[in-house]
């Protein structure tokens, strides 16, 4: 799985056209074959601040949602509304295979019934 976190400062005067304009890209990304979830978030410690959390099921889903028109507008329109720099993180969450087998040759097997958070390895990819 894969995991997207983004932080966009907006202009106080472009709030209501900064939800509308997110409203439509969540709702059109969380189509996407391979979304797992697409949501925006308001900042708690400043209104003007919202943050972004998607899910896909694969590299190659997010890759194919880049090249999407509600993609491509909403990255036209994104400066009109935009206080400051985005800030984007993603990660690579992977689990043991359902036979136990971890996904590094160093790691040893798991079992379903051993596996807890200690046994997810995740990987970190910033962009």
């Amino acid at each position: 799985m894969i995991i997207v976190h983004g932080k966009f400062p907006i202009k106080a005067e472009m709030r209501r056209e900064a939800i509308e304009m997110m409203e439509r890209m969540s709702q059109a990304s969380r189509a996407e074959e391979g979304c797992i979830s697409y949501e925006f978030f308001v900042g708690l410690s400043d209104p003007d601040t919202f943050l972004l959390f998607q899910e896909w099921e694969s590299i190659e889903a997010l890759q194919d949602h880049f090249e999407t028109e509600h993609m491509d507008e909403f990255l036209r329109n994104l400066p009109d509304i935009l206080a400051g720099e985005v800030a984007t993180r993603r990660y690579e969450v992977r689990m043991p295979d359902e036979y136990g087998e971890s996904n590094a040759a160093d790691d040893p097997p798991v079992t379903r019934k051993e596996m807890d958070i200690s046994s997810i390895r995740r990987t970190k990819i910033i962009h």
